[in-house]
């Protein structure tokens, strides 16, 4: 690594004599918060009784750093092992490490965040353990005194004699990858990112998964993946998720393929390969436009056939916003309402079967079961598109309420229809942070939205998927 470059960007990649007692420096940080705005806390134990100091991520405030302990006097629940899925919800923990003494990762981070050994291994089982060869660069927030014993510690004395990062840039030392095994070697200035309280999917446990299988083949599996499940993981949860849990099912000795990605909170038909040669092969006739999906929406207003078009902001958080006016930069969105048909609002059981949310739509007599051509695949565009026509699926809790506000006051949507004129960009900006604070959170199970059917090759394979939950009798 060329040190004078770590030296000018003041990296915080530490490194120590062993002989120091081993500490650790922590943050909390909300999960949601992104791999380049991490950061970590100081070292707490010099020689000089050096205290601890917090930082900040770009979306969390962070104001105490503290010894995470079993007990429940700091709040958290006291850990076993996190299979069997736990049967309740705990706040996103994430805990932002420097290692001070070379070792096990597994029990390094165990002794470190006073968590037992086997939850520690369980959490890299489900994936939920990174590190990096050299940390981010501290917050603006840290003071001068911080500041200094970073630097003090990051000097290129100390950073010379880490072989593991001879030759790297900066850029490519600071890249983060998944700890796979528990008795992985982590050395002194290492940076571990661990999410303490994953990302829990219960159904994953309440499906009956043979019965979800539509096809096996040679090349692939079709799935009819269950509302409330992920198809392939998520940062901190690749345990619980399709491709595990049809593997199993299955009896399959190799683990399928993800070739492509439905929302957690919608049903229906999902291809999945057998082997790694067959997922490209699916990946390129998806990016060749040969693969055709259709969707089931059931909806809360009626909506006409036809295409519908809309650009979407190109930010990858929720919600993601379109407009009806092309926008430079952002991206196409279409799709064809082929049919659309009233049918009764799901009854009261069924809702609480499949968690269904209220979200305050005024009327529930009826609802509208639409089935749509998707032309261009972009994360939420069928919830974002109808919502902002006016028509949200019924049970999603980030864009209903979104619609059920811009019907009561018109021209709150600073892209919809009704949209207001503004004097200034930083006007209109504003108007952008108030609507997207009207989004609600993400659904917990269900939304009116299934992958009703899949097909490739002009029709030469096609499939589909079973009876979507709102029409299902409560048994």
């Amino acid at each position: 690594m060329d040190v004078s470059l770590v030296a000018a960007h003041g990296c915080p990649g530490l490194s120590t004599s062993l002989n120091l007692p081993r500490e650790v420096a922590r943050t909390r940080a909300n999960l949601s918060a992104s791999i380049s705005s991490t950061c970590f806390a100081a070292l707490r134990s010099f020689s000089f009784n050096s205290k601890a100091f917090p930082c900040e991520s770009s979306t969390t405030d962070v104001n105490v750093t503290q010894t995470a302990t079993n007990s429940a006097e700091n709040g958290y629940p006291q850990y076993h092992r996190l299979l069997p899925c736990t049967s309740f919800n705990v706040p996103p923990r994430v805990e932002h490490l420097v290692v001070l003494e070379g070792g096990p990762v597994m029990e390094y981070i165990s002794k470190s965040l006073d968590l037992p050994p086997m939850y520690v291994a369980d959490l890299i089982h489900f994936g939920a353990v990174y590190y990096a060869l050299v940390c981010p660069q501290p917050p603006p927030t840290a003071s001068s005194e911080e500041i200094r014993l970073f630097k003090k510690f990051t000097q290129p004395s100390f950073l010379i004699g880490r072989k593991s990062i001879k030759g790297k840039t900066l850029r490519e030392a600071q890249k983060t990858f998944r700890i796979t095994h528990i008795d992985e070697f982590v050395e002194v200035g290492t940076y571990l990112r661990v999410y303490v309280h994953p990302k829990r999917f219960p159904r994953c446990y309440e499906v009956d998964w043979k019965s979800r299988i539509i096809a096996v083949t040679d090349s692939y599996v079709v799935l009819d993946k269950p509302a409330g499940t992920s198809v392939g993981g998520t940062t901190n949860n690749i345990e619980e998720t399709c491709v595990t849990f049809a593997t199993r099912a299955l009896g399959l000795t190799s683990p399928l393929w993800t070739t492509h990605q439905i929302d957690n909170c919608t049903e229906g038909c999902v291809i999945l390969a057998r082997t790694k040669e067959y997922c490209s092969i699916f990946h390129r006739k998806i990016r060749e436009k040969k693969v055709t999906k259709l969707y089931l929406a059931l909806v809360a207003v009626p909506l006409p056939k036809g295409i519908m078009t809309h650009y979407m902001r190109p930010n990858n958080l929720a919600p993601r916003l379109v407009s009806r006016d092309c926008i430079d930069g952002w991206n196409l969105c279409q799709l064809e309402v082929l049919e659309c048909r009233e049918v009764s609002w799901p009854d009261a059981d069924i809702e609480a079967k499949y968690s269904i949310e209220d979200c305050g739509w005024p009327s529930k007599k009826k609802a509208f079961e639409c089935k749509i051509n998707l032309l261009t695949g972009r994360t939420h565009q069928i919830r974002a598109q109808l919502a902002d026509y006016g028509a949200p699926l019924v049970g999603d809790s980030i864009y209903m309420p979104a619609a059920v506000a811009e019907m009561a006051n018109p021209g709150l949507n600073p892209f919809g229809k009704c949209k207001k004129e503004y004097t200034s960009e930083e006007d209109k900006e504003n108007a952008v942070a108030e609507w997207i604070a009207l989004h609600g959170k993400e659904p917990a199970v269900a939304i009116g939205l299934q992958a009703y059917e899949i097909s490739w090759d002009s029709g030469e394979h096609i499939y589909n998927a079973g009876t979507p939950w709102w029409r299902q009798e409560q048994l």
